[in-house]
């Protein structure tokens, strides 16, 4: 089981809600890929007006965890008063905080993520910061109270998977009983595999599902890979060699003259 914040899951695929061809579909892909978190933007959900109201019904209608997000903020007063309203309308204190720093990469600002990461663990939010792969934003974003950590593998959307595998590894490394979420930039399910692989504790996910050609399909090819990763991972994989070795004994083979 998964464990954040004291929350426990059996998933360990996060899925997001956006930019699915309708809703049925969206319903149909959250089923088949097992998830029992999804994450909602609080602007998409203000900005719809009654279609708002059907969408949210929607999503309570499949008994999900449910991870609001700060998408589209760009400064800590937006991101802020963002998850105050969020928390008010999805009536959780859960919140996948995202403060952009970059309009073409949305890299995240990580000193204004910091900032704002602190001010809502004050408050008493349980925030997921999505965050980049380095050591030291990390640090101070425990340090900030935030108990759960969502790195990025590549820009959000790009589908690229996994660019800086070191970093990754040496994240995992550094942090072992840290919950960590890998969030964004994964586009095919051998990417949820590799990190996986490296010991992180689930994917988070929307673009790769939501844009695929059968989304519903993607789901599950998603969450087969994350099962397959994990088990790996726990199995202990064969490390890499620089030469071959043989997978049949040559003692006491038999010799013919």
């Amino acid at each position: 089981m998964l464990s954040l914040y004291g929350t426990k899951v059996s998933s360990r695929v996060l899925l997001g809600t956006a930019q699915y061809p309708s809703p049925a579909i969206l319903m149909d892909a959250i089923r088949v890929s097992g998830t029992e978190i999804v994450t909602v933007s609080l602007r998409r959900e203000m900005a719809g007006g009654k279609s708002g109201d059907k969408f949210w019904s929607l999503i309570r209608s499949l008994g999900t965890h449910v991870l609001p997000n700060t998408a589209g903020c760009h400064t800590v007063k937006e991101a802020v008063l963002t998850a105050q309203m969020a928390r008010d309308v999805f009536a959780t204190d859960w919140i996948k905080l995202e403060v952009i720093g970059n309009h073409d990469t949305l890299q995240p600002d990580v000193f204004a993520l910091v900032e704002a990461a602190r001010i809502l663990c004050g408050e008493g939010f349980k925030v997921f910061p999505y965050t980049t792969d380095d050591l030291i934003v990390v640090e101070r974003l425990l340090e900030a109270g935030c108990e759960v950590l969502m790195p990025w593998c590549a820009p959000i959307g790009s589908a690229l998977g996994p660019l800086n595998l070191h970093a990754l590894r040496s994240l995992r490394g550094n942090f072992p009983d840290v919950p960590m979420i890998i969030d964004a930039g994964l586009g095919r399910p051998s990417h949820a595999a590799t990190v996986m692989e490296l010991g992180f504790d689930a994917i988070l996910l929307n673009t790769a599902v939501a844009k695929a050609g059968d989304p519903v399909a993607m789901g599950g090819a998603f969450a087969k890979a994350v099962d397959a990763g994990y088990a790996a991972f726990h199995a202990g994989m064969l490390e890499p060699r620089d030469v071959a070795v043989p997978s049949t004994p040559v003692i006491g083979r038999a010799v013919f003259t």
